[in-house]
């Protein structure tokens, strides 16, 4: 508001209601994402986007109830006499099998989650996705596993030759589908490759069928389209539907979409997405709500408890209010950052709501209005 107060014009790629709500001026793209979006669905003032019919208006006043109690009183000891950092030697305890929330502003000393992994090598299996994971490599998403094995079974070949940096890769490009130009002194350019015209693989690959189509053709369908694709029918032997791992069709737009393509809240479902189908006892993840559509938010709750209630114990580091209210268990780390940071308080989310005490408690007091109970 600053900037905007001096006289400049400030643009921000945002889902946080708190940043739409002092636009000025708000543009909604979608109606939904992939084939669905492309459209300006919406283009004027705050109060004109809560009246309208966008999915952005309907969600601009969205709250998660706050939860008063944790279904688990078990706990689990995970850190004694942490001293990393600003940790104070502090001890932490949690439930196990619930959703716990790590949270507390930058620098509060977060990096005490860090150290849970050693300690629990040959205790349970621990996934850590990081926010950008994925995001490094032109190859497609970890989806395409699935689809090369099904290929490879339906045509009695190596599944190999459907990976585009393997055996059935262009030669020309390399399976990248484009031609990479270093021009020095400015920005390389990247131009489809002529020999594949940017399918990445040899003609040959291209020449075996699944269901019907070829595996660029496989890999380009829109996500729910991929999913109807792989129910078994008579007529035709596309890969069942179990040979795809769970994959909301949030995640991504299309199964062998370019994960390099994936940025902001895009790279985090695919992160999160990409590890539902592998075997796990503790989960522990970063900043999964971060550049999340706030109807994207409620999904990811969902699909948090089915991690939960697949008897996982799942510990995200959030500062997003609806997943902290959704938390079970909350584990505060500060009051502050540095110096003023280190020591730990924990409870249900209900209990830093009602002392108020710390900049969590104040701030998710603000977002509930009021405590209320699951």
């Amino acid at each position: 508001m600053r900037l905007r107060d001096k006289g400049n014009t400030v643009l921000v790629v945002e889902h946080k209601p708190e940043l739409i709500d002092i636009a000025d001026h708000v543009v909604v793209l979608g109606p939904g994402a992939g084939p669905a979006g492309g459209e300006v669905v919406f283009d004027g003032t705050v109060a004109g986007l809560r009246a309208s019919a966008t999915l952005t208006g309907r969600h601009l006043d969205d709250r998660v109830a706050l939860k008063r109690w944790c279904a688990r009183r078990v706990r689990a000891s995970l850190r004694r006499g942490a001293t990393t950092h600003n940790l104070q030697g502090v001890d932490v305890d949690a439930p196990l099998g619930v959703l716990v929330v790590v949270t507390g502003v930058a620098g509060s000393g977060k990096t005490l989650i860090q150290g849970l992994r050693p300690r629990w090598t040959g205790w349970w299996s621990t996934r850590a996705p990081s926010a950008a994971r994925g995001a490094a490599t032109p190859r497609p998403t970890p989806i395409c596993r699935s689809t090369r094995k099904a290929s490879a079974k339906a045509n009695d070949v190596k599944a190999s030759l459907f990976s585009a940096n393997s055996e059935g890769a262009c030669p020309a490009c390399n399976g990248a589908g484009v031609i990479y130009t270093d021009l020095v002194m400015m920005a390389g350019v990247a131009t489809p490759c002529e020999d594949c015209e940017g399918k990445r693989y040899q003609p040959e690959v291209l020449a075996y069928r699944l269901g019907g189509k070829d595996i660029t053709e496989v890999l380009a369908m829109p996500v729910a389209e991929a999913l109807a694709f792989a129910t078994p029918a008579r007529r035709r032997r596309p890969p069942p539907r179990r040979s795809w791992p769970a994959w909301p069709t949030w995640a991504c737009d299309q199964p062998g979409a370019a994960a390099a393509d994936a940025v902001g809240g895009r790279a985090r479902r695919l992160g999160l997405a990409s590890h539902l189908a592998e075997k796990g006892g503790i989960y522990v993840l970063t900043s999964r709500a971060s550049g999340l559509h706030l109807a994207d938010v409620e999904q990811l709750l969902g699909l948090l408890d089915r991690l939960v209630d697949g008897g996982k114990s799942v510990i995200v580091i959030e500062h997003h209010q609806a997943v902290m209210a959704h938390a079970d268990w909350i584990i505060d780390l500060g009051p502050g950052a540095g110096h003023d940071g280190g020591r730990v308080s924990s409870g249900t989310p209900a209990d830093p709501v009602a002392r108020r005490s710390t900049l969590t408690g104040q701030h998710l007091a603000a977002y509930v209005g009021a405590v209320s109970s699951i």
